[in-house]
């Protein structure tokens, strides 16, 4: 049975989404018929409104809205720690830890020959420029734990390797109550490789 128009279209834009195939459209296009007219104009207005209410920091390029960057601006972090993280929603996650109180600083992605992503994508001078600027004295590279993050995290430490500062990495290994039986063999690999006294 064909669809009518509309709601195909409206299929058509929830597929771009990341992770949404078909009938996962198909059940959020029939979900949002179901919705009051009220919170459907909520949220289309939402939507068209987040490239007004959202940008990227000039300084550090995570996200910030109308009342500025809550990083940036902020007496409380430490200035002298700057933490490197391929995007800007990596720094919810690293906030959520309540363990870091220093300032970020996004690369917009991470090195990737097959998508064409060389050391001209990254936002490279412009760290340089707020390591100077700064006087960061130690730089946490918060990448993934991938190709692409791994070769990342190597081309940042030979180009800063002239600057003065103390170059670490986040550790990676064990989940927290997790079975040896459980864990891969290079997630116990890496675990070996980067252990700490105790």
């Amino acid at each position: 049975m064909r669809y009518p128009e509309h709601l195909l279209k409206l299929i058509q834009v929830l597929k771009r989404l990341p992770g949404v195939g078909n009938k996962s459209a198909e059940r959020f296009a029939f979900h949002l018929l179901n919705w009051p007219g009220e919170h459907l104009n909520e949220f289309g207005h939402i939507v068209t409104e987040i490239k007004n209410q959202l940008q990227q920091c000039q300084e550090c390029g995570c996200l910030e809205g109308k009342e500025g960057c809550l990083f940036c601006h902020s007496t409380e972090r430490e200035s002298h720690t700057l933490c490197v993280i391929a995007s800007s929603r990596d720094v919810f996650s690293i906030e959520e830890t309540q363990e870091y109180r220093g300032l970020y600083h996004v690369l917009d992605g991470l090195l990737s020959p097959m998508e064409r992503r060389g050391p001209e994508s990254l936002s490279l001078p412009k760290l340089k420029e707020r390591l100077i600027k700064l006087q960061v004295r130690e730089l946490v590279i918060g990448l993934d734990s991938t190709l692409e993050g791994d070769a990342t995290a190597l081309y940042l430490k030979q180009e800063l390797a002239h600057f003065p500062l103390n170059i670490s990495r986040f550790a990676f290994g064990l989940p927290m109550g997790s079975s040896l039986d459980y864990v891969d063999g290079g997630t116990l690999a890496r675990a070996l490789a980067g252990r700490n006294s105790f």
